[in-house]
């Protein structure tokens, strides 16, 4: 009598595979962000008076959305990038990501500043860059989501 069959060992290395496969997926490098993960998913049409600052290359808005809020920025004609505005030096703490000279954005408390182009650290504590969303743009619509 055989001690394992080969559909036994198949059913076994199809498990271990699945498992394997699973842990490679949940263990992305977006879960070592320090700003905790909210669900973002929202379109704006960019010509309506309503997001005329976003009409401009360079311009930019605040939105509500994210864990404490969300920055657009226009970086081209046809090409946004979307920040959270928690801080991730202190994403718990009451500082927030705001825009003083586009395109750097600066952090109320711990001062560092962010790049608005990609989200990167320019100066001060953070060493992580900013939580961004994704974004794509078709003609007035931008869709902005981390899904």
């Amino acid at each position: 009598m055989k001690l394992f069959s080969k559909t036994y060992i198949k059913l076994f290395l199809s498990l271990i595979w699945i498992v394997v496969l699973f842990s490679a997926v949940s263990c992305t490098k977006d879960d070592m962000h320090p700003v905790p993960y909210y669900p973002v998913d929202f379109i704006i049409n960019v010509e309506s008076t309503q997001h005329i600052e976003l009409n401009s290359i360079g311009g930019w808005a605040y939105y509500t959305g994210g864990f404490r809020g969300i920055i657009i920025y226009r970086a081209q004609e046809d090409e946004f990038t979307a920040f959270d505005r928690a801080c991730p030096y202190h994403p718990y703490s009451n500082c927030r990501i705001i825009v003083e000279d586009p395109p750097l954005a600066k952090g109320t408390e711990c001062e560092s500043v962010f790049l608005l182009i990609d989200g990167s650290p320019v100066s001060g504590p953070s060493k992580h860059p900013l939580r961004a969303y994704r974004t794509s743009f078709g003609y007035p619509y931008l869709h902005v989501t981390n899904f």
